[in-house]
């Protein structure tokens, strides 16, 4: 059974929390505590599984437990809650908590965000692996879009347009920002299309202070991204994501949907880059040399990690916060029957688009699930999307080389 830790010094909140949570008792072990140190005192005794703190507190307050608890108990889950709207509590806030909830908060919304973050473990088994993943205030970017976006943010007449289209051009900046706007780190209540338009709607001061201050880009080692060949692997993503976006919206008309589609085919390769910051050059290469012709990359990523990039990308956008239905599409890209939905998808948009672009609009979609497609009756629909294909590439959306 799951244990939860709740932190507040206000009496009163920390009954309503606990009223709140009542219906989950037979779920989750839960304490509730009036402080960082009783916090702190209690997780030596008995570890939590998933703690939520209040940010402003007497003495110790939310941000110094939450980076406390990073230290002694890593695999924990650290959510906010609160109804501080100082910057620089939030600025520290956001290297040591994965979801950031504002006060009030609804009882449902508090329960499900919970609830979610309990649910993560069932995704990824490796406990170890997990634990690193929860480490991770950040994911490194792609040398070339690290130096770009420092130039541009050291700059006396930073361009807000350019840092845009510098975040959406590498997954890294691409993830976090989408984790921080998907939050109420900053208190933006509209619906986000694209990384670009959460670059615009937090403005360059708060980009420049993230990151030349907060430090949340960070850059890879060049060495491994070049052996992991992180840029093809990120060109593809974006241009699955233009493909997903157009097919979802062509199936649907619906704008949500085509939004989702295009973020999750976006990050649908997330988990590799998680993976790379976290092996050392000797993994890395006997990854390289376990993959072998006719073997789906994700399944010698098994063979020798243990996991898949689908699980590990999946695990880190839900810790973040991001939205299910690109949850669904990041785990399930490649293997699209194993999720249990009847219905057209973000998941069915990437997954087509994938093929698709995989295949280079040849009209062999590769690795492409028919079966799957069957089931939610699109599978005559390949060939109307294989014309997308074309015409996003003739536009020069899908076929760019950075």
């Amino acid at each position: 059974m799951m244990r939860v830790l709740f932190v507040d010094d206000e009496p009163n909140i920390l009954s309503g929390i606990r009223r709140m949570m009542r219906s989950m008792r037979n779920d989750w072990e839960m304490d509730f505590v009036g402080s960082g140190a009783e916090a702190l005192a209690k997780i030596e005794v008995t570890p939590c599984d998933v703690i939520v703190s209040d940010m402003c507190m007497p003495g110790m307050d939310g941000a110094q437990l939450l980076s406390t608890v990073k230290d002694k108990l890593p695999g924990a889950i650290r959510i906010a809650l609160s109804g501080q709207t100082d910057q620089k509590m939030i600025y520290r806030c956001i290297q040591n908590a994965h979801q950031y909830l504002a006060k009030p908060c609804d009882a449902g919304v508090l329960i499900e965000t919970v609830r979610r973050a309990c649910m993560l473990r069932e995704l990824l088994e490796d406990e170890e692996l997990a634990t690193r993943v929860k480490e991770m205030s950040s994911i490194p970017s792609l040398p070339e879009q690290y130096a770009r976006i420092m130039e541009e943010l050291q700059s006396d007449d930073a361009s807000l347009q350019k840092i845009g289209e510098i975040v959406e051009s590498d997954v890294a900046m691409t993830a976090k920002i989408l984790q921080l706007v998907n939050s109420a780190f900053f208190g933006l209540t509209q619906h986000v299309a694209t990384p670009a338009q959460a670059t615009m709607l937090l403005g360059v001061d708060v980009i420049r202070t993230l990151v030349l201050t907060s430090g949340v880009f960070s850059q890879f080692d060049e060495n491994i991204s070049k052996k992991m060949d992180l840029q093809s692997i990120w060109s593809r993503s974006a241009q699955v994501g233009a493909l997903a976006k157009a097919i979802a919206i062509q199936e649907t008309q619906d704008k949500l949907t085509g939004d989702y589609a295009f973020m999750a085919g976006m990050l649908m390769d997330v988990g590799l880059f998680v993976l790379a910051s976290n092996l050392a050059n000797e993994t890395v290469d006997a990854w390289q040399a376990a993959r072998r012709p006719g073997a789906s990359d994700w399944e010698v990523e098994r063979d020798v990690f243990g996991q898949s990039h689908m699980e590990v990308g999946a695990y880190l956008v839900g810790l973040w916060g991001l939205p299910d239905p690109i949850i669904a599409a990041v785990a399930y890209h490649h293997t699209p029957s194993a999720y249990s939905c009847s219905e057209f998808s973000p998941l069915t948009a990437v997954h087509a688009a994938l093929a698709i672009v995989t295949g280079d609009g040849s009209g062999a979609a590769q690795g492409v699930d028919v079966e799957y497609l069957e089931t939610l009756h699109v599978a005559d629909r390949l060939d109307a999307w294989q014309r997308l294909y074309q015409d996003l590439a003739v536009d020069g959306e899908v076929k760019a080389d950075d």
